[in-house]
């Protein structure tokens, strides 16, 4: 179910980027056969890459996560694999963003850019676990380049303590592309950084 509408959202949380498309198809199929996990997303991605992204139990992720490990084999570029991920790290890749429809006033923002999906989604689950702090919004889409970034927003310390989780996850990754506090934002500042991404995830 869509977490948008308050459902129920998968324990747990996979994602493969492939540098291969075919292989990425490969993989899909042989996932799906292994374990009777939800594809919430299975889609090309710039710059040439296939991303996929499944939910459900623990175990039914771990195994099918591990068999799209062993058939990607020298095509995986980065993968990640998030058991009880953040129940606001599903809302963000279906698309919502707290704050961003209207002009509202916050303490602080803080704004990470990584260079791969899954480092990305992992810093992001992290932030809102170890901080005190709100999601904006997440944008992983096309037009990034495969990159993909996220907003998070409350107290400026704790914003900092996020965003420094976040950069110390990314950079041990070697994914870590750079990261950005603002201090009293303008009120339509998430309205501008939050645009509707063209790339989103809906829980089917």
């Amino acid at each position: 179910m869509d977490p948008r509408s308050g459902g129920l959202v998968p324990d747990a949380l996979a994602l493969l980027e492939l540098g291969s498309i075919a292989r990425g198809y490969r993989v899909l199929d042989a996932l799906v056969k292994e374990s009777p996990v939800r594809v919430i997303e299975a889609n090309l991605i710039e710059p040439g890459r296939f991303l996929i992204l499944t939910g459900g139990a623990v175990a039914d992720v771990e195994a099918a996560h591990r068999v799209g490990l062993e058939v990607a084999a020298e095509e995986m570029l980065d993968h990640l694999l998030l058991p009880f991920a953040h129940r606001s790290v599903w809302a963000g890749l279906g698309g919502a963003s707290v704050g961003a429809s209207e002009a509202v006033e916050i303490d602080t923002v803080g704004i990470v850019e990584g260079s791969s999906i899954a480092g990305v989604l992992e810093a992001c689950d992290r932030s809102l676990k170890e901080a005190d702090v709100e999601l904006g919004g997440l944008r992983v889409a096309v037009g990034l380049g495969g990159k993909g970034f996220f907003v998070v927003h409350g107290r400026q310390d704790a914003v900092e303590t996020a965003v420094g989780v976040a950069a110390a996850l990314l950079g041990a990754r070697g994914k870590r592309v750079r990261e950005e506090v603002v201090g009293r934002p303008h009120p339509e500042f998430l309205v501008w950084l939050l645009r509707p991404a063209p790339f989103s995830v809906g829980l089917r």
